[in-house]
């Protein structure tokens, strides 16, 4: 009997002519507005379960129920996009005179995690270094660019800027240029000096002739470009039969396998030219999300551990 059916709750009942508003007047897409509706309805039905108003909510019952989404495992995304739905909700109601204030205005959505930059395992990395053929002209090039790319961990603009006087090959290091044309001093490893000055003596002086001083040079002796790397790059990786990567996933590797053999954070980021050291400490994240993956697949007492 239709006696027997319970009234619609005063909250399901404004809900609905903010929906409704939301798509008619707002124009938002029918997938927009069932997202708004499933974020409030969630937020109400909480609400009501401890005997709370939903219409009538304080910023303390919905910072609470926020914490609980946190809690039940719910993204921090989804809950930075309920905390939007619950927000214009109440503001809806301030604009109808049900409220004079949004218990939602204050409240801040959750720090979203950082995605974590992709890395290569040092297999793969001298897998890559060893493709290029430096038998030839451009292989010793690329070859040398590949080397320093990762000895360094210059970014590919860095790289392909770089001018003949900024090496210090004699002492080990170069001079990078880098954002905000600040230069920083960055240590070179033997095997890359050592292929950087065999392309400096055999190749760069023929091709490029003296009519300028960038350190590596296309095939017509000309500052070769970043889609010229890019290009080059790609290939390296299809020969190497690895997906195929950016320059700078070789610049997070570099800093990746460094904190992996004991490089300190502080160290790491003045030589990738860091401002601030939190850029940096991503790759913190990333070593310690290696070490797991290691420890779960080869320790016999892990939950995830297969013989």
């Amino acid at each position: 009997m239709d006696s027997d059916v319970p009234a619609p709750a005063p909250w399901s009942r404004t809900l609905d002519r903010f929906l409704e508003s939301l798509l008619l007047e707002r124009g938002l897409s029918e997938r927009t507005v069932q997202a708004y509706g499933g974020d409030i309805r969630r937020l109400c039905r909480a609400l009501e379960e401890t005997r709370e108003d939903p219409l009538s909510a304080t910023q303390d019952q919905v910072a609470t129920h926020l914490r609980q989404l946190r809690r039940q495992g719910l993204a921090p995304r989804s809950i930075a996009r309920s905390l939007v739905s619950i927000r214009a909700f109440y503001e809806h109601l301030i604009e109808s005179g049900d409220r004079t204030d949004n218990p939602a205005a204050h409240l801040t959505p959750p720090r979203l995690w950082r995605k974590l930059p992709r890395v290569l395992s040092e297999a793969h990395v001298e897998t890559l270094l060893a493709t290029p053929d430096p038998g030839e002209p451009l292989g010793l090039r690329d070859k040398a660019m590949l080397e320093l790319l990762y000895a360094t961990g210059m970014r590919v603009s860095e790289l392909v800027e770089l001018e003949l006087g900024q090496l210090r090959l004699e002492f080990g290091f170069v001079l990078v240029r880098g954002k905000g044309d600040k230069e920083r001093v960055v240590p070179v490893g033997e095997q890359a000096e050592s292929w950087l000055n065999r392309y400096l003596e055999d190749v760069r002086p023929r091709s490029a002739k003296g009519r300028h001083e960038r350190v590596f040079v296309n095939r017509f002796g000309k500052p070769l470009s970043r889609q010229g790397f890019w290009k080059k790059l790609r290939q390296y990786c299809h020969q190497a039969g690895i997906e195929v990567v950016s320059p700078h996933v070789i610049r997070h590797s570099f800093a990746t396998h460094l904190l992996e053999h004991g490089a300190d954070l502080r160290s790491v980021q003045m030589m990738l030219g860091h401002a601030d050291i939190s850029t940096t400490q991503i790759y913190t994240h990333i070593h310690a999300q290696r070490l797991r993956s290691l420890y779960d697949q080869y320790h016999p007492r892990s939950r995830r551990f297969q013989a």
